[in-house]
């Protein structure tokens, strides 16, 4: 190797992991509040804490059913219940890695690393999908 050759991080590397840890640790405290207002009765919840543990054993189908909980993104529609104000955190920290490949995107075009911008737009688009359920898979 010579002494032209840098080790350590790119600088798209840096870019990727500075917005990944300032979403995790924004994530966190989305996290922490929802469940505060949850916890301590500040928002009702759609199922009550002392009815919880009778479902607990059931399915997660049959608990859906039961309590006519809809599936996929239909859960912002319920944000008014504190039960699922939880998901916000939680589907913003799945949607972190999304951001932060849409950050590096301009930095790897800018060094002429044309493949892997496309790579990345590539993931977004994918990322996006699977979580939109378009694969099938449910989505959030």
């Amino acid at each position: 190797m010579s002494q032209d050759q840098k080790l350590g991080p790119s600088p798209e590397q840096i870019l990727y992991a500075n917005i990944l840890n300032k979403g995790m640790l924004l994530g966190l405290v989305i996290l922490l509040i929802t469940f505060a207002l949850y916890v301590f009765g500040i928002v009702s919840p759609y199922v009550p804490l002392d009815e919880l543990s009778r479902y607990w054993s059931q399915p997660v189908k049959d608990y859906l059913h039961e309590l006519d909980i809809p599936t996929g993104w239909a859960w912002m529609g319920m944000l008014g219940y504190s039960d699922f104000l939880n998901f916000i955190g939680i589907a913003f920290l799945a949607g972190v890695s999304i951001i932060c490949y849409i950050a590096i995107v301009p930095t790897l075009w800018r060094q002429d690393d044309k493949i892997y911008a496309v790579l990345a737009i590539l993931e977004v688009i994918v990322l996006t999908a699977a979580a939109a359920g378009i694969f099938g898979s449910g989505g959030h």
